[in-house]
């Protein structure tokens, strides 16, 4: 772990320099202004030592300083930001089938004096909420959903499976904790209503803001996907795949992201399995002592005196290690596999973060290119206008002038005046050609007049299509600058909130991994101790066993002057 951590990309200096590669050649993206200042969604990347929420030298309970506020937007709001450490705890998991054809879990919330119940697809509803409501942010995962193999094995009894719903609410507790504990989700009023037990999560979910999310986040302010009054130009925004290559990367984000794949491998390859296969080792040892201790406890019963209290004890001191290893099981199981799995759920998270950023950034490059497009298509238009304003002053016509048919042919003064006093003149149509009706091919007198009509109205005035053609062109273009102006200021405000959230999610990884390793010594350290003292009893009674009649004596010892020398030995001495 320390050799990931010497080399990872989420530690960047203050004064570290953007990459050269970012920068892009039409605009700058530090040249728009930054979106409207909202203390709630601001998540600065400048912090100090002593401003840190996650220092690295402190445990997870205590890794956050008290977050002051001055103004509340409700009660629970201000119990989160009392200046006290308050912990969100999940007291109870009940049966219900409160609102429901069929029974299911609710999980009991205390958050200082109040009391809420939610389900688990409620809690799931929420973290969605927040993913949409802040998409450049880090939600904490919740446990995942039970395995179609969970069902199939236990049939109808999973969801009321007692191992599944005690870890459950212990990570459920953690995911509502780290929601708490973060400098801008725990200001989100969506959360504070979820805490609240009087108020209808149905409610909240169809109600400002929650209602005000658009379909495609993508096409959608960056600071405020809720935002009503956002800049129809959004509209204007391709929606780019996440696996379509950028032009100009920015090189942070590049390892970013490469140090995340590799975190994720480690995880969720060797690291979970082997700690997965730990668990249920412990945990077959501890059940093996279990049975060796009842044995040895019922052969007590065949014997007598000495012997049979030696056994006795001997069989007390496997079920004690029966009992402590089956508690060190249990502790490795909640402050190591759990943990484990969390972390290994955060980066997939953080894939899904940077690859919203990603697209973002190609967002910006398309938007670019189709405004240099549309540029090269005016200039186009222009030129053509140019010339044919040009051949028309030649020519001395204020209209539209019909060209001869051949260079010997000019065209008559009657046919000069006409266009005088008509400028817009539409010539009647010519009807069929009498020499070629006879040689039509039934069905295809109709195409032919068809075509023939609309490319006669398509031609009817080519000055006014071109410059309609000038003006629409205008306009997108327009639309297009306008469009790249949000889309470079959604870039400036992911690049530097999402590596901020990074920087800070870094700090609460270091946290939590010291505490974890911490929780580890400690639970061997129990284990030892206790199994060091059950032992030491039984010796004791053992000792009281006495000697084999016919054991031979104990050989003499030699005095210290006399021992053997290895290195003659080895010498042939």
């Amino acid at each position: 772990m320390e050799a990931s951590d010497d080399e990872n990309p989420f530690d960047t200096e203050s004064d570290r320099i953007q990459s050269e590669a970012s920068s892009t050649s039409r605009l700058d993206i530090s040249s728009p202004p930054s979106p409207p200042f909202n203390p709630s969604r601001q998540l600065s990347s400048e912090i100090t030592n002593s401003e840190r929420p996650f220092p690295a030298q402190e445990p997870r309970r205590q890794s956050q300083q008290p977050n002051f506020k001055s103004d509340f937007c409700c009660a629970r709001d201000r119990i989160l930001h009392s200046g006290e450490d308050i912990e969100i705890l999940i007291t109870d998991a009940q049966k219900t089938s409160v609102g429901a054809a069929s029974p299911y879990i609710t999980y009991v919330i205390q958050t200082g004096n109040t009391e809420s119940r939610h389900r688990y697809s409620e809690f799931e509803s929420l973290r969605s909420s927040l993913v949409k409501l802040y998409p450049t942010l880090i939600i904490p995962p919740i446990p995942s959903k039970q395995t179609l193999g969970d069902y199939a094995v236990k049939q109808g009894k999973a969801k009321e499976d007692a191992s599944m719903i005690a870890r459950r609410k212990r990570m459920l507790q953690t995911f509502l904790n780290r929601l708490a504990r973060h400098p801008i989700l725990s200001n989100e009023h969506v959360f504070h209503r979820f805490l609240d037990g009087e108020v209808s999560w149905h409610e909240v979910l169809n109600s400002p803001p929650i209602s005000l999310l658009p379909k495609n986040i993508l096409k959608a302010p960056s600071h405020d996907p809720t935002d009503q009054e956002a800049s129809p130009a959004y509209t204007a925004l391709p929606n780019p795949s996440a696996a379509h290559p950028l032009r100009n990367p920015d090189q942070r984000f590049l390892d970013s992201e490469a140090f995340t794949n590799k975190f994720a491998v480690h995880i969720s390859g060797p690291m979970e399995k082997v700690t997965r296969r730990t668990v249920k080792r412990w945990s077959e040892f501890a059940q093996d002592h279990a049975e060796l201790g009842a044995a040895l406890n019922g052969s007590s019963l065949n014997e007598s005196g000495p012997l049979s209290s030696a056994i006795e004890k001997t069989g007390q001191a496997v079920d004690a290690t029966y009992m402590s290893t089956t508690k060190l099981a249990q502790e490795l199981e909640q402050n190591w596999a759990e943990p484990m799995n969390e972390y290994s759920q955060f980066s997939s998270i953080i894939k899904k973060l940077l690859a919203y950023r990603h697209q973002k950034h190609v967002q910006y490059e398309m938007t670019q290119d189709g405004l240099e497009a549309k540029r090269e298509q005016l200039e186009e238009l222009e030129k053509s206008e140019h010339e044919a304003r040009r051949l028309e002053a030649a020519l001395g016509g204020r209209g539209t002038v019909s060209l001869p048919s051949s260079p010997s042919q000019e065209p008559t003064e009657e046919q000069l005046n006409n266009q005088a006093h008509s400028t817009s003149y539409v010539p009647p149509h010519p009807g069929p050609n009498p020499a070629r009706r006879s040689a039509r091919i039934p069905g295809i007198g109709l195409i032919n007049a068809l075509s023939y009509t609309l490319h006669g109205m398509m031609d009817v005035d080519p000055e006014t299509a071109r410059r309609n053609g000038i003006s629409k062109t205008k306009e997108t273009i327009s639309q297009l600058e306008d469009a790249l102006h949000l889309a470079a200021q959604d870039l400036k405000y992911s690049s530097s909130t999402i590596q901020a959230d990074l920087d800070r999610f870094q700090r609460q990884k270091v946290a939590d991994i010291r505490e974890m390793a911490i929780s580890m010594a400690q639970s061997h350290r129990d284990w030892c101790k206790k199994n060091l003292e059950a032992w030491e009893e039984a010796k004791k009674e053992i000792d009281m066993i006495p000697d084999h009649p016919n054991k031979l004596p104990s050989p003499p010892q030699l005095p210290s002057s006399s021992r053997r020398d290895s290195t003659g030995t080895l010498n042939g001495r």
